[in-house]
């Protein structure tokens, strides 16, 4: 009869010590799938591997790109919306994202330029695009507008906010119009398109800029893979949607990795002069 083994002192040792270690100190990447040791992805938090960046909250971007940030139409009203959850749910993303809409707006500097800023955060609802982010952001453009600011967008998004219905999809068309109003004051709107930029957010102001950078592998499109798979019953290629594949069909004028993104986005705003 096979006795059952039991671990000798050095093996509990070990084990001992797995068990008092923090949880997390390994990252898996979601694009290439590889491990790394948390540390190795940074303060920029990007894959050593494929310089994949994982998602950050919208304050961690901005600590990352700007020297100065100040917030504008923090405390505008919620939309009303009796969808079941749906209070619930906002609580929740706010205290995954620490902010209390899926866009942050506001003054910032970017090297020696100062700029209108607004930065999506994915950690609120997927950074769905609502009624009070769509506000934020067509006041952001007319802000600039008056102010003869230029405009940087950092884009992330499902695409519009189902709990608000019509409303969420109305916010396409306003912002759309307040992008235009800048463009027709000679102003430039720079976007940044992070991984993901979908939906109702890719059909309007995501792909509306002067000058669109995206992440490496950033996913940039507008249905699913999943659901465009199902409906036309064939198997898309590996690398559908993601930046570099859009960067060659046209849509997209360079991808920049992210610690390059505060020079780059310097050295366009210098050479542009805001205009």
């Amino acid at each position: 009869m096979l006795k059952a083994s039991i671990p000798a002192p050095l093996d509990r040792a070990v084990l001992a010590k797995a068990a008092a270690l923090p949880a997390g100190l390994w990252v898996t990447c979601p694009h290439c799938h590889e491990s790394a040791y948390r540390r190795r992805f940074g303060a920029a938090k990007v894959c050593p591997n494929c310089g994949y960046g994982l998602r950050l909250t919208a304050h961690e971007r901005i600590a990352q790109l700007t020297q100065s940030f100040s917030a504008w139409d923090q405390h505008l009203p919620e939309a009303a919306s009796d969808f079941p959850g749906y209070a619930q749910k906002r609580q929740e993303a706010a205290q995954a994202s620490g902010s209390d809409e899926s866009v942050l707006c506001g003054q910032a500097h970017i090297g020696a330029h100062t700029v209108a800023l607004g930065v999506m955060d994915s950690h609120y609802m997927m950074g769905s695009l609502g009624t009070v982010a769509g506000e934020r952001l067509c006041r952001l453009f007319e802000r600039a507008t008056a102010a003869q600011l230029p405009v940087v967008v950092v884009a992330t998004s499902g695409g519009a906010r189902m709990q608000e219905g019509i409303h969420s999809l109305m916010q396409m068309a306003k912002v759309s119009q307040a992008v235009a109003a800048h463009s027709a004051a000679g102003l430039v709107y720079i976007v940044v398109l992070s991984d993901p930029t979908m939906g109702g957010v890719a059909a309007s102001f995501a792909m509306q800029g002067d000058i669109i950078l995206a992440e490496p592998h950033s996913r940039v499109g507008f249905a699913g893979r999943r659901v465009i798979e199902a409906t036309i019953h064939a198997k898309l290629p590996a690398d559908f949607q993601r930046a570099e594949r859009v960067q060659a069909a046209g849509f997209i004028d360079a991808i920049v990795p992210r610690e390059a993104l505060p020079a780059k986005l310097a050295a366009l705003l210098a050479l542009h002069g805001g205009h």
